[in-house]
Parts: C-alpha cells; sequence; structure tokens
C-alpha cells in the first residue's frame, strides 16, 4: 500500500483542505447528503447552467426569436463550442464540431474511414472493434457492414484474438474506446494508433470516458478520428450533444454519409444538389438543438479553467485511495477489482465486480451515495476531481462495508431491477 495516501479519516479531511481543485466543487450544484460518484455516466449540473438557459430562452428564443440564428450566434454554436474543446483533446481550431450523438458521430467516422480505405485499397473491409466495448459502438459498426453489404464484416477483439493478431490486410479501420466503460482500463493511444497504421489501418476513438477526465493528445498521437459526449465529465447536462475530430489530414478526403443541409458548402442557396463545405464543418447534418448546446459551454469553460496535470493526479491519488481503502478490508467478501493498478492503463473510475453488485450498488444509492451498476455484477463508482473529494471516497467505501458485512442489499426493495442501471 502507498504509504502517501490519505488512508485515515483525519488524513482525508486534511487532503480536501489542501486540494488545489476543491475551489471548483462550488462551481456544481449538488444535492445535500449526497455523495455523487457517477459523474462518468451523467456529469453534475455547473451552477451557471440555470442562468444560460434563461437567457437562451427567455432573451435569444422569447425575445430574438428567429433572428437569434443571426443575433444570438446560434449558427456558428457547432464550431465554436468544438474550438473550445479542442483544448482539452490536443487538437486544434477547425478540427472539432460539437454535434448530434455520440452513436451518430461514430457512425459519421467510419463511414468516413472505410471511404478513404475503399479508395486506396478496396481489399479492406474489415472494421475492427472489441467484444467489450460500449455496446452502440459495435452496433453502430454493425448497422455500417449490414449498410454496405459489400462483403465488410466486423471483426471482435477479446482475450482470445488480441489487436496485433486482428491486424491484417483485409483491415479498413479499428474503432477502440480509449478508457472502457466497464473497467476503466485505458488504451496508450500513441501506441496503439501506430500499430494500426502499421498496419495499413485507421484508427478511430471514443473518447467518451476520457475527454475531461485524462489527458488527450489526439494530434500527438496520431489519431484519425475521434469522437465522444459531453454529458460524462465535461458536465453538458442530460443528452447534451456530443463531439467529433477529424484529422485535418482527412477532412477534406470525403464527406460523411449523412449529407445534410447544415454541411452542405451554401445551405441557405437550397440547392438540390449536394456540395459538402470544406473542413469539418461537412461532419454536421442538421439543425442543432440550441438549448442544450447553449448549455454544453458552461461545463466546457470549467473545464478549461483545471489544470488538466492537476485534474489527472487528483484522479489518479483517488482511485488510488478508493483501491487501497476496499482491498484493506475487503477479506472475505466476494469483490474483484477489474480496474487496472497501473497508473498509465487507468482512466478515472474503479470498478469491483460482486455476485450481488445490483442490490449493492441499490442499497449504497438510497444512502446518498450514488455510483452505478454495469453487468455482469459490476460495482462502478466515478471519480470527477473537479467535485469529488477524499472525504467523499472515504464515505462510501464506509458505507459499502457496512452494507456488504450486514448484508444490508438482501432486501426486496433493492433486489428489484430498474429499467435504467
Amino acid at each position: 500500500m502507498d504509504l502517501t495516501l490519505p488512508i485515515t479519516k483525519t488524513a482525508c479531511l486534511a487532503a480536501d483542505q489542501d486540494d488545489p481543485l476543491h475551489r471548483f466543487r462550488d462551481q456544481f450544484i449538488l444535492p445535500e447528503g449526497v455523495n455523487y460518484l457517477d459523474g462518468n455516466s451523467l456529469g453534475a449540473r455547473p451552477a451557471t447552467s440555470a442562468q444560460v438557459a434563461t437567457r437562451v430562452m427567455e432573451d435569444e428564443w422569447g425575445t430574438g426569436l428567429i433572428r437569434s440564428w443571426n443575433t444570438a450566434g446560434w449558427f456558428e454554436l457547432p464550431g465554436r463550442l468544438g474550438n473550445k474543446l479542442a483544448g482539452l483533446l490536443g487538437a486544434g481550431d477547425g478540427e472539432v464540431v460539437v454535434t448530434d450523438t455520440t452513436s451518430l458521430n461514430l457512425f459519421k467516422a467510419l463511414a468516413a474511414a472505410v471511404r478513404i480505405q475503399k479508395a486506396a485499397d478496396p481489399a479492406r473491409k474489415v472494421i475492427v472493434t472489441e467484444r467489450d466495448n460500449f455496446p452502440t459502438d459495435i452496433y453502430m459498426a454493425q448497422g455500417m457492414v449490414d449498410f454496405l453489404d459489400q462483403g465488410y464484416s466486423v471483426r471482435l477483439i477479446d482475450h482470445s484474438l488480441s489487436l496485433p493478431d486482428a491486424l491484417g490486410a483485409d483491415v479498413a479501420v479499428v474503432a477502440l474506446s480509449h478508457v472502457n466503460y466497464r473497467t476503466g482500463a485505458m488504451w496508450d493511444m500513441a501506441a496503439t494508433s501506430s500499430a494500426i497504421h502499421d498496419a495499413g489501418a485507421l484508427a478511430v476513438w471514443d473518447l467518451a470516458h476520457s475527454a475531461g477526465a485524462v489527458p488527450v493528445d489526439l494530434r500527438g498521437a496520431g489519431a484519425d478520428f475521434a469522437v465522444g459526449c459531453t454529458y460524462k465529465y465535461l458536465n453538458g447536462g442530460p443528452g447534451s450533444p456530443a463531439f467529433i475530430w477529424v484529422s485535418a489530414a482527412h477532412q477534406d478526403r470525403f464527406w460523411q454519409p449523412l449529407s445534410g443541409w447544415w454541411g452542405h458548402a451554401r445551405p441557405f442557396a437550397m440547392e438540390d444538389s449536394y456540395e459538402p463545405v470544406s473542413g469539418i464543418g461537412r461532419f454536421l447534418c442538421g439543425t442543432q438543438p440550441i438549448l442544450s448546446m447553449a448549455l454544453v459551454e458552461c461545463g466546457l469553460d470549467i473545464s478549461l479553467a483545471a489544470p488538466m496535470a492537476q485534474v489527472r493526479e487528483k484522479s489518479l491519488a483517488l482511485t488510488d485511495l478508493f483501491i487501497a481503502l476496499v482491498e484493506a478490508r475487503r477479506g472475505d467478501h466476494e469483490l474483484e477489482l477489474i480496474t487496472p493498478m497501473d497508473h498509465a492503463q487507468r482512466g478515472s473510475h474503479v470498478s469491483y465486480v460482486h455476485p450481488q453488485g445490483y442490490p449493492v450498488m441499490a442499497a449504497l444509492i438510497a444512502r446518498g451515495i450514488i455510483g452505478d451498476y454495469r453487468e455482469p455484477g459490476v460495482l462502478r463508482f466515478g471519480i470527477t476531481p473537479l467535485y469529488v473529494g477524499y472525504m467523499d471516497v472515504w464515505n462510501a467505501v464506509e458505507a459499502l462495508f457496512d452494507i456488504l458485512d450486514n448484508k444490508l442489499w438482501d432486501t426486496p426493495e433493492f433486489l428489484a431491477r430498474l429499467q435504467v442501471t
């Protein structure tokens, strides 16, 4: 055990007092009595969001009406927010747009990558992804090959088929999640992208569990495409628009197949044939959800004000603390850590498997310790360094073992499954 960790309650209290990121906690609205460890699924609400929502509804929509597309800059929001977000992704201006959903953006990225590869080597007809990827990423890849229906297929890597073994001469594109949604395991983006390129394929990265939580350098890593959401560590709000990044080298090679009018070179010319705009704008599709998009900026501004080196340092310290406290008391409890111990391979959440994972998490949530559950049997605890502190971790582990030691999870209330877990 790392003896520098604050592994006593007194030390945790002191660590919170000394925390250079502690000032950011007041920039979020968190209910009294709630210990929120699910920011890796839905981030907390920025304190400025109500004011921004009111401004957009009352002033821009209510008073400006249709004029606000021009006077309030609505039309430029996807690119303007994308340029802000670029600073957290190791990207540059004109490389990111905030738009649509992660699933739709992944479809766009895969389609563009496949078209690039088809022009260079038509024999490359395989999309590689992980069996343990977030399911929608697999589903979108499967939908892509079904739509193409020209001999394309999906190849899943897992414990029996490694990525190096999957990278044959038939692979067009590899789509990976930078941080695994279930385990928190993190790929070395630069080394992996290099290996993918050496095999003649293109690399698409899903940053849903990375952006805002761990350092990301898309340019430096040599990635080709990246997608992700804004409602987790970026605190954009429930269902807030996602983002897509495309390397400048690929932006104008092909357009994506969802060729809506917002990606047209002259959208208000109302022409009857499609001509894509140059640059990242061609990855837009239809009219944007302005209210939810405006709220994204609230979370982005907070993230941009927090030094990423400090965010990462605190994330690792808190996840180390969580693991150390659990392991010190685990005893005979059937808790299995599935999150990597190696810092270089760990994102910003901690996951344990337990045979009664669902009711255990339900019992925790009833106490105001909010994490979440993922099949099979995974207790998942998200660490958002901007509003989670050392005492939050201490109290969560205390509650966890009270529930386990006394089997407080074993009630009809906690055993009954809710629709959303």
